[in-house]
């Protein structure tokens, strides 16, 4: 009472996803296709292992696609009016750092001279106590 069989030799194939056709792809047979006779379209079909339906579908995308590039209004696209602020934020951003610079070094400068002229003031006031004694 053996119930062991062997296994079947053949291996199964694993199901694989739809297949995924490039552009260039697309379009060349697109290209081809519509070149042909009947009998000749046929045979292309057959040998690339393609249906009508995805020739229908591709002539749509094609013609989509055509039909968005050429919606697009032409030259630059109108700036984020958010960016503009931006943009704007920035550049008060750094002519106010500059100007703060500007005025941390004068106050700096004055911070120096009002030193120098109280150095002098109190050496000409010592000078003028020391010549009267």
């Amino acid at each position: 009472m053996d119930d062991t069989t062997d296994p079947g030799p053949e291996v199964s194939e694993r199901a694989r996803g739809p297949r995924r056709y490039s552009a260039r792809y697309k379009a060349r047979i697109l290209d081809e296709y519509e070149q042909l006779d009947r009998a000749a379209k046929g045979a292309l079909l057959r040998r690339e292992g393609l249906y009508t339906s995805l020739i229908s579908e591709w002539r749509k995308q094609r013609d989509r696609g055509a039909l968005e590039a050429l919606a697009k209004p032409a030259g630059r696209q109108p700036a984020d009016p958010r960016d503009r602020e931006l943009a704007r934020l920035r550049r008060e951003n750094e002519r106010l750092s500059a100007e703060l610079g500007k005025a941390r070094t004068v106050l700096e400068v004055q911070g120096k001279l009002s030193a120098l002229l109280e150095q002098f003031a109190t050496d000409s006031a010592a000078e003028q106590q020391g010549d009267t004694r």
